[in-house]
């Protein structure tokens, strides 16, 4: 599934599971939340923090997916094509960090 893809399924699930869309606001504590818990995740499972034995079932993927969601609730209320503005950016850091990167002496093994 493209992304454009993706913002369609969310906005079907919305009107079909939810009563409507939280307010931008609403969606913009959502991420951070969610970016928090894929942070905690990150850190103590390949980071130097220790893992709680609560936290070892969490699922990085799952973590990751409910991010990647209420972005694209984000994208579906302001009027974003995600598919265009990722193609764009795509484009725009081909382009820009290809040599970048290349050349990067930090990089190399």
């Amino acid at each position: 599934m493209d992304l454009e893809g993706a913002q369609k399924k969310v906005d079907e699930w919305i009107k079909t599971h939810g009563v409507r869309y939280f307010d931008e606001l609403t969606n913009m504590a959502q991420l951070t939340e969610e970016v928090g818990e894929v942070a905690r995740i990150i850190s103590r499972r390949y980071g130097e923090q220790s893992e709680k034995e609560s936290d070892k079932q969490k699922d990085l993927g799952e973590e990751l997916a409910d991010v990647i969601f209420v972005a694209i609730c984000l994208a579906n209320q302001t009027g974003v094509n995600l598919q265009a503005a990722f193609d764009k950016k795509l484009q725009l850091k081909s382009e820009r960090d290809h040599d970048r990167h290349q050349n990067n002496p930090k990089l190399k093994n």
